[in-house]
């Protein structure tokens, strides 16, 4: 009974596969994507999805008060509800990418869903800002079926991380101990200044732990920029 084995090994290989295609840090199936920028430059870029919130004013006090420069995955609905929050990120010197309209999943949805969800958000926020960003991060870092398509319609780079902090459930210490584990040349941190699509959500130990963190960041000697300097340092998309 040697078939039945064999098509349950090709299904479990298929299945793997498939995982990887929609959440594999390194994977490009869907689109291009990166998760890290060049090892030889003593640099990191720190992100920070799911915003604007109300306490983003909070956060981009602390990283200016560190010289920081980050990268923001805005959605959407958010900027309609905070437009002035969501202009101040840029204001401050600070780049922003499309985290999608409504922060909904894009696995087992149809085309159309996803065009929508990244039509929308580049509408909503180019019309706050004046800026139409050009790096996008999927909800939950999930991919699928018709998003390179969508991606290349708007010149969009998708955007994944070398470490994601859990920052919606670890505290403050949690959170500061997982980035510094990760920390190396070229990583993208992913962090949250929101939660989805929440009014006032809880993020004090989001602050709390890059409070601690960027200070022993800079003293280790990395320079804290935005995923479009990581990427190619002699430009940025929001110079």
């Amino acid at each position: 009974m040697l078939i039945p084995e064999i098509a349950y090994a090709g299904a479990a290989v298929a299945a793997g596969a498939m995982t990887w295609a929609v959440r594999g840090r390194s994977a490009c199936v869907f689109g291009a994507s990166v998760h890290r920028g060049p090892r030889d430059h003593k640099a990191i870029a720190l992100t920070f999805d799911d915003g604007p919130s109300e306490s983003t004013p909070q956060l981009l006090d602390v990283l200016d008060g560190e010289g920081a420069r980050c990268t923001f995955f805005q959605v959407g609905r958010n900027v309609e509800r905070l437009p002035e929050i969501a202009k101040s990120v840029l204001a401050r010197g600070h780049e922003i990418g499309n985290h999608t309209y409504s922060h909904a999943p894009l696995y087992l949805r149809p085309a159309q869903f996803i065009a929508d969800e990244i039509f929308l958000a580049q509408d909503v926020m180019y019309k706050v800002t004046g800026l139409a960003p050009s790096l996008f991060r999927a909800p939950y870092g999930a991919r699928w079926f018709g998003l390179r398509r969508v991606q290349e319609h708007f010149g969009l780079l998708g955007v994944m991380w070398t470490v994601i902090a859990r920052d919606w459930k670890l505290d403050a210490q949690g959170i500061h101990q997982r980035i510094k584990r990760g920390v190396e040349n070229g990583a993208i941190i992913c962090l949250h200044d929101g939660r989805e699509v929440q009014p006032n959500p809880e993020i004090r130990a989001t602050i709390e732990a890059v409070k601690r963190l960027v200070p022993e960041l800079r003293e280790r000697g990395f320079e804290l920029v935005t995923v479009s300097d990581l990427l190619c340092p002699k430009a940025s998309s929001n110079a």
